[in-house]
C-alpha cells in the first residue's frame, strides 16, 4: 500500500440532541464544559474511541485493521504477539533492532496505530509510534446548557438491613435471595439515579494529517479512505440512551496538493503544505466574524431563542477564498470547484 503523500486538516462537525456527548468523570459524569463561555467540549479521546469503534465492526477487528486499543483488554499480549511474530520470540530485554522489529508488524497490523500512534513501551517493548493524524478538542458552536435529571428505577441491586430490614450475603442462591426479596418492603425495591444531558448542541472538531508522519507508519490511501469512513458513519454505529442522537453534520477536507510545475517539487509542496492550517480550519460562527474564513456556520436569519437542532444552523463553503495549492474536498471525496 503507498502512503499518503498530501498533508490535510480537516473541520468535523457533528451534534447531540437530548444525550451527553462526552461525560467528565471528574465533574459526576456530567457533558464536559468550558465554565469560562458556557461552550460544551468533547475531548480527542472520545473522537479516535468511536472510529475505532467502528473501524473494529467494518473489518471485524482483523489484521491489517485490527485495533489495539480494544475494551477491557490487556495491551502487552498484542506487544508480546509483535516479538513472537517479528523476532521469532519474546526477548528478555529488546535491542533496538527487534524493537524496531516488532514495531513495524504492530504498525502493519493495527489501523489504530498506522492512524492514531501509540504508546508500546510497556511489557515486551515495542516501543512507541508518534502517528500522523491527530484530533483537538471539540468545542460547541454556540453555548450548551448542561442539565442534571433525576430518574427512578423500579429495581433494586441489593438488600441491606439499613433499607429492608433484611440482608443479603455473598455466596446466596437464587431461593434465598427470593426469599428475602419477599420480605423486603414493596416500595424499597427501587432506587433513585441521575441523568445528564444537553438538549442541543453543535460542535467543530478540529483534525490534521502529516504525510511525513505517515511514511512511518504506513498510513495509506486506503487508510485515509476508511477514516473519511468512520467519521462519516460512526455514530450509527454508536447509540446508547445516555448519547442521545448524535450524527455527522459535515466533513470538510483541506488536502495540499501544491502549485510548482515540476512533479518533484510539487509531491514535496503537498506533503509540506500549501498554507498554515489555522487558514484553513478558522471559521465564522455566530458572533464571530472570521476575515475570509472558507466556512462559514451561522444561525438561521429567523431562528427566535437557542438553537435546537441543525436546521437552526446554516453552513457556507467558499471556494474560491482557498489558498493556492490547496483543495477543499467535502466528505473526504468530492472536490469544490473554486470560483
Amino acid at each position: 500500500m503507498n502512503t499518503i503523500q498530501n498533508r490535510y486538516e480537516f473541520l468535523y462537525l457533528f451534534d447531540c440532541e437530548n444525550g451527553n456527548p462526552n461525560g467528565d468523570p471528574d465533574a459526576g459524569n456530567s457533558p464536559r464544559i468550558d465554565p469560562e463561555d458556557m461552550h460544551g467540549l468533547v475531548s480527542d479521546v472520545a473522537i479516535k474511541r468511536r472510529v475505532r469503534n467502528y473501524i473494529q465492526v467494518a473489518f471485524g477487528n482483523a489484521a491489517p485493521n485490527a485495533v489495539f486499543i480494544e475494551h477491557s483488554t490487556n495491551l502487552n499480549r498484542p506487544i508480546a504477539l509483535a516479538h513472537e511474530k517479528a523476532n521469532g520470540e519474546i526477548p528478555a530485554k529488546a535491542t533496538k533492532k527487534k524493537v524496531r522489529n516488532a514495531r513495524e508488524w504492530m504498525c502493519a497490523n493495527f489501523f489504530d496505530i498506522r492512524t492514531f500512534g501509540a504508546v508500546m513501551s510497556t511489557g515486551a517493548n515495542a516501543g512507541q509510534v508518534r502517528g500522523p493524524v491527530q484530533i483537538a478538542f471539540s468545542r460547541s458552536v454556540d453555548a450548551i446548557m448542561p442539565m442534571d435529571m433525576s430518574i427512578t428505577r423500579v429495581a433494586d441491586a441489593n438488600l441491606t438491613k439499613k433499607k429492608h430490614g433484611v440482608e443479603e450475603k455473598d455466596g446466596m442462591n437464587s431461593e434465598q435471595l427470593l426469599a428475602l426479596e419477599e420480605q423486603a418492603p414493596e416500595d424499597t425495591l427501587r432506587t433513585m439515579g441521575r441523568k445528564s444531558l444537553i438538549p442541543y448542541g453543535l460542535y467543530a472538531c478540529k483534525g490534521f494529517i502529516s504525510a511525513h508522519l505517515a511514511q512511518g507508519t504506513g498510513f495509506s490511501e486506503e487508510d485515509l479512505a476508511h477514516l473519511w469512513e468512520a467519521l462519516l458513519g460512526m455514530w450509527d454505529h454508536d447509540r446508547s440512551a445516555s448519547k442521545g442522537i448524535m450524527a455527522c453534520r459535515g466533513l470538510y477536507v483541506f488536502k495540499h496538493v501544491g502549485t510548482d510545475s515540476d512533479a518533484t517539487q510539487r509531491v514535496r509542496q503537498s506533503m509540506l503544505g500549501c498554507a498554515p492550517a489555522q487558514r484553513l480550519l478558522d471559521f465564522s460562527g455566530p458572533g464571530r466574524q472570521q476575515t475570509n474564513a472558507i466556512i462559514e456556520i451561522d444561525h438561521q436569519t429567523d431562528l427566535k431563542g437557542s438553537p435546537r437542532t441543525f436546521a437552526d444552523y446554516v453552513v457556507r463553503t467558499h471556494p474560491e477564498r482557498l489558498p493556492a495549492g490547496v483543495e477543499l474536498l467535502l466528505d473526504g471525496k468530492t472536490a469544490t470547484v473554486a470560483a
